[in-house]
């Protein structure tokens, strides 16, 4: 990932319990949006080859990402499946130092004001804030107060109605999920339908 390029088009699509079948037609999808990058995340059945596979398919113009990497094994095998940034909901020290020392973007989670600052000295890329669906985007305006060096990923509850207020309250970056890539409509194969929403989402900001 070239974390310049995904400060330029700042979203994060991603992708929890995908079929391996759907992963093709999927990126395919993706790619015909703006979305640059996608997290599949490592408690997701198979997530390494389901990484492979997408690194593959998105020949170089998609950032294929691992999500909810919890320990240094899941980092490991997340790596070798050829994953180019790193996502956790939590700080998970071991984690970002060996990302940081491979220098791969790194988006630990946090919550707390002190969660957010631990995060930010371990080397964290930006600090996921999540969820941050609960208080919204007042909150993030009130951490960027003190905080106003940290990068804030807003991760938990965008949507097309809030994702402009997410980033006047001062994200740098927005991630999504279910709300976006629906069971639903994966299971269905409605992927035309997901690279729509991707559309409006984006639209919205």
């Amino acid at each position: 990932m070239r974390i310049d390029q995904f400060r330029h088009k700042p979203f994060l699509g991603i992708l929890r319990g995908i079929e391996p079948g759907a992963v093709e037609p999927l990126v395919e999808s993706v790619l015909a949006t703006a979305l640059p990058a996608i997290e599949i995340t490592m408690n997701t059945a198979g997530a390494a080859d389901l990484i492979r596979q997408a690194v593959r398919v998105g020949r170089g113009r998609l950032s294929v990402g691992a999500g909810t990497v919890l320990s240094r094994q899941d980092l490991d095998a997340a790596l070798d499946a050829g994953a180019q940034f790193i996502v956790s909901p939590t700080l998970v020290r071991e984690v970002v130092e060996a990302c940081v020392a491979r220098r791969t973007p790194v988006f630990p989670g946090a919550f707390t004001p002190q969660e957010i600052y631990d995060a930010h000295l371990a080397g964290a890329t930006m600090v996921k804030v999540f969820p941050a669906k609960f208080f919204g985007p007042a909150y993030l305006e009130e951490i960027k107060g003190p905080f106003q060096d940290i990068e804030l990923l807003a991760c938990g509850g965008v949507a097309p109605h809030n994702v402009r207020a997410f980033f006047a309250s001062g994200a740098s970056a927005v991630a999504f999920g279910g709300s976006i890539f629906r069971p639903d409509w994966l299971e269905a194969g409605e992927f035309d339908k997901i690279r729509q929403a991707i559309d409006a989402l984006i639209d919205a900001a």
